[in-house]
């Protein structure tokens, strides 16, 4: 999700200001796409990436990107890490 660029921003001089502007998007195709997910039966993962929110002095510092919209529309959401490695014996697997 986080590598997804709307059209604007590719287009646009480096520097130019986009704010909220993948947010839009992604609220705009969320609505498109939740009618025809259910009518087809259909599953779609999504896969982020997580950013650190600047300055925060309390609660979760992480934040996803993209706005709220994957987030209401989401009926599952996973956060997997990686923890450690993954070992037989001494012998590193996985």
């Amino acid at each position: 999700m986080a590598a997804l660029t709307p059209k604007a921003e590719i287009e646009g001089e480096i520097g130019d200001s986009h704010m909220g502007l993948a947010a839009r998007m992604m609220s705009q195709a969320m609505r498109k796409l939740a009618g025809n997910l259910k009518q087809s039966n259909t599953l779609l993962i999504f896969i982020n990436q997580i950013r650190m929110k600047i300055g925060v002095m309390f609660g979760n510092p992480e934040t996803t990107t993209g706005g709220n919209a994957l987030k209401f529309y989401a009926s599952v959401r996973l956060d997997i890490r990686r923890i450690g490695a993954v070992k037989e014996g001494e012998k590193r697997g996985g």
